[in-house]
């Protein structure tokens, strides 16, 4: 199964920028009142949760061994976000019907959701656009994404470029934004 927008991968293939990895383990913080100071030090329990995730580092990077961590950031299927975004919607007291909905697609399709980026569908009928979000974002050893894919063979899909470096410019995009609180004095 590929497409424009993908190929599809062995569990063999070495894992580059722009892999979708389906359960990827991702290790996690407690919740805040977990925490504690113990020798002058902020503590927590860590836990390791699965999410489907897509690979961030630069495939340069991952091919020549640069770094023993792997960027990911999650990847939701458009009908699981939009349940979401409907929640949000009404706990803000905002629309959620149809229309906003095509409307907030529409605008993230655009690249105008600074925080949100959409892929295309494959061409499997069950498939669904997906919604990666730049808030969260993990770095998982190299190794144990590997190995959770050795050891779950199959085949997994692999944004094919252009794609996956408009995606990475995107996350780019989300990351560079600045803002200043006091503008520089004219000094001239």
């Amino acid at each position: 199964m590929s497409d424009a927008w993908y190929d599809e991968v062995g569990s063999e293939a070495p894992l580059t920028q722009g892999d979708l990895v389906s359960a990827c383990p991702v290790a996690i913080w407690t919740t805040p009142e977990s925490f504690q100071i113990v020798a002058g030090m902020l503590v927590s329990e860590t836990g390791v949760q699965a999410e489907d995730v897509i690979v961030m580092t630069q495939a340069c990077d991952l091919e020549h061994g640069k770094g023993q961590n792997v960027i990911v950031c999650p990847t939701n299927r458009l009908s699981a976000y939009r349940s979401g975004w409907e929640a949000e919607q009404l706990a803000h007291g905002r629309k959620s019907n149809n229309d906003t909905w095509k409307k907030f697609c529409k605008t993230v399709k655009s690249g105008f959701v600074w925080n949100l980026s959409m892929l295309n569908r494959c061409t499997d009928p069950q498939a669904e656009h997906r919604i990666v979000d730049f808030r969260q974002v993990y770095s998982t050893p190299r190794m144990v994404i590997e190995k959770a894919l050795a050891h779950r063979g199959g085949t997994r899909l692999r944004l094919r470029p252009p794609y996956r470096e408009h995606l990475s410019q995107a996350f780019a995009r989300f990351f560079m934004r600045v803002g200043l609180p006091i503008d520089i004095d004219d000094a001239w």
